[in-house]
């Protein structure tokens, strides 16, 4: 509890204590009634002090209704017609009221500020064979940081020495510590476990994933629902509607049948009925509870807006590699045109011999998968850094002369006077339209050829890279290096939890070869699939299924590479794979899953849905009680007392209903 609710709460209880007094000695000294009244005034003083500071400062600006100006009008008749117990209960119950809403907004933002910890306080720096203490945002990329036991991660970085535990659980969720090594990628917000490790910098921290997370918890709440913006405009428009009709009850009865004090008294109470913090309060914590709860589960969501239309959608797009699959690719196979003829072309004799390839793939593959390796090396593509992983070597990067990217092709490189093509089958089909293979017919008995698509392929289940060169202007075709990427443990269960919430198409997206992508969708259950996809038919096929899809539900897309940041953005919602995924998918998604798991993304669903039900609740139920009540406030059937009901315990039961979006199942 917040100093502010301790002190609040000791307000609360002392006024409480004078009521109860004043009661008494109304009740025993019915003759005092002036020192009763004082008592009575010197409670309400207490308790509604700040009520009443509120009210006359919002008139003086201009803004006249709101629920401060009702409880200072509906109190002060009270007292006018001498109901006083009756004017300082109402005020006491709303401040009791008051309490619990702001101790319940308290907890529901609890879950948030702790991922408010995460940030950093200082940074150990290795500097001329010193340790400085400096703070994270005066290191810059390259330099070297120290990270001992119990110390936050203060930047992203790669290991450079150690290896260590680290405790993922405020930015994923995870209980479980992940371990990291020599060479790996680690995110700043973690908490290393148990030893010194080494860290070589690669963000500033303006760019790390520490500040991203904060800079997306922090503005979470400025992106309104569309029920929270109708709940703000209703408020507005119907508090001076009541006023007035709460001014007609007094006046026109009055008037035609008399009985003034009777018809104000009714007219109080209509006031304090009429009051709509159980509306205005409950329904935004409920958009913040989910939001918190979701945080809990790593899960970044950064608006109530989205967490509202992730409850309608209906359709699911998927990019397959680092959403469904993990991304970490290796090579499976290495398959050579004729060994005897490639032996002669690659010349591979004067730079290797069979112990130097570590026994793993055979002098003529090495040679093949070393210009593979050598044309893909200015790339951090993941097929990319495959190649380099099995080559083994270190890249000698000035025999490079030069390298040119073919857009959802591949690489052309110029290695030590030798043009060297890496790529897929769309690279082959433009190099037999733009220059003659001098191997064709060797060539044709390795690969397949489409000749309706007029497309190249291989019967290999992984992606496949192809190599040639041009050397003294010949074009030899040399052979393929098939790349695997495995499915994530949790992708096929994910597909499953998606269609039990009642997802009606589920349709995965993928550069890679048809029957890579129909070996994934026949294991995970998709029954849709658009596979040979460049970066724009992605965005063209969101399109259309955007189309098809139509106004009444939505098409969310899910996605973590560069490529994907067009498509995360022009997506009803954007979902990225925040661990892993790219800056870019990352900034342009409007939730981000923490962890890599797919199936966060039915668990993001779940609590959308439960969100949205609990706020329906609220609605229907604050609504519905305060209808009935004013009828009857109205009628002279109901007291005040009914009216504390109606206002403060309805909306202290929204509250605890809205709280149950905080729990994650």
């Amino acid at each position: 509890m917040t100093k502010k609710l301790k002190k609040r709460l000791k307000r609360i209880l002392l006024g409480a204590g004078l009521f109860v007094a004043s009661v008494i000695i109304d009740k025993a000294f019915p003759v005092i009634g002036i020192f009763v009244l004082v008592l009575y005034l010197l409670a309400y003083g207490v308790v509604g002090g700040d009520v009443v500071r509120k009210a006359i400062t919002n008139i003086t600006r201009g803004q006249i209704f709101d629920e401060n100006f009702l409880m200072l009008i509906a109190t002060i008749g009270a007292f006018f017609v001498g109901e006083y117990p009756e004017a300082v209960a109402v005020m006491l119950f709303y401040q009791v009221g008051e309490w619990f809403q702001s101790y319940a907004v308290n907890n529901s933002r609890k879950s948030i500020k702790e991922l408010m910890n995460i940030r950093p306080d200082y940074a150990i720096v290795l500097r001329d064979g010193e340790e400085v203490e400096v703070d994270p945002d005066e290191v810059a990329i390259g330099e070297k940081i120290l990270i001992k036991p119990g110390e936050r991660v203060p930047l992203d970085g790669k290991v450079l020495k150690g290896n260590c535990s680290l405790d993922t659980m405020a930015l994923t969720g995870e209980s479980i510590p992940r371990d990291v090594v020599c060479g790996d990628e680690i995110i700043s917000g973690c908490i290393n476990l148990n030893s010194v490790i080494e860290v070589e910098v690669t963000k500033e921290f303006e760019q790390s994933t520490v500040s991203k997370i904060l800079d997306l918890v922090e503005n979470a709440s400025s992106q309104k629902a569309v029920t929270e913006m109708f709940i703000t405009r209703f408020a507005k428009y119907y508090t001076p509607v009541v006023v007035i009709l709460a001014a007609s009850l007094v006046v026109i009865p009055s008037l035609l049948v008399g009985g003034f004090s009777t018809w104000l008294y009714r007219a109080l109470s209509f006031l304090v009925i009429s009051c709509p913090c159980a509306l205005v309060i409950s329904v935004p914590l409920s958009f913040f509870g989910g939001i918190g709860g979701a945080s809990k589960a790593g899960i970044l969501i950064k608006g109530s807006n989205y967490l509202e239309i992730l409850s309608q959608a209906k359709t699911v797009v998927m990019d397959k590699t680092g959403t469904l699959t993990k991304g970490s690719f290796e090579v499976a196979e290495i398959v050579c045109v004729g060994r005897k003829k490639a032996t002669n072309v690659l010349n591979s004799s004067e730079s290797f011999d069979e112990t130097d390839n570590k026994s793993k793939y055979g002098v003529v593959e090495y040679s093949l998968l070393e210009y593979a390796a050598y044309a893909e090396s200015y790339s951090n593509h993941p097929i990319s850094k495959s190649l380099q992983k099995a080559y083994e070597k270190e890249i000698a990067k000035d025999e490079i002369s030069g390298t040119e990217e073919k857009a959802g092709m591949g690489v052309i490189t110029d290695w030590n006077g030798v043009r060297v093509y890496t790529g897929n089958d769309k690279l082959m089909m433009w190099l037999e339209k733009n220059a003659m293979f001098s191997n064709k017919e060797e060539r044709d008995a390795l690969l397949g050829h489409n000749q309706e698509k007029n497309i190249f392929y291989v019967d290999r289940e992984g992606t496949i890279c192809h190599v040639a060169i041009e050397k003294e202007e010949k074009v030899e075709y040399l052979g393929y290096i098939v790349i695997a990427d495995q499915i994530k443990e949790d992708a096929k269960r994910a597909i499953e939890e998606l269609k039990e919430a009642g997802i009606k198409r589920i349709v995965m997206l993928t550069g890679d070869a048809v029957k890579t992508a129909n070996t994934v969708c026949n294991r995970l259950g998709i029954a849709e699939y658009h596979a040979q996809l460049l970066p724009g038919d992605k965005v063209e096929i969101t399109e259309k299924l955007l189309r098809e899809t139509g106004d009444k539900s939505k098409l969310i897309f899910v996605g973590d590479g560069m490529n994907d940041a067009p498509v995360l953005a022009r997506a009803d919602i954007g979902i990225a794979m925040g661990g892993l995924g790219s800056d870019a998918a990352i900034e342009a998604a409007d939730i981000v899953i923490m962890n890599d798991q797919p199936s966060k993304i039915a668990t993001a669903m779940k609590i959308s849905r439960k969100t949205l039900k609990i706020v329906k609740q609220n609605i229907i139920f604050a609504i519905g009680i305060k209808v009935v009540v004013l009828l009857l406030a109205a009628l002279g059937m109901a007291t005040m007392w009914a009216a504390v009901f109606a206002d403060v315990g309805v909306a202290f039961l929204a509250i605890l209903n809205a709280m149950r979006a905080m729990k994650v199942e």
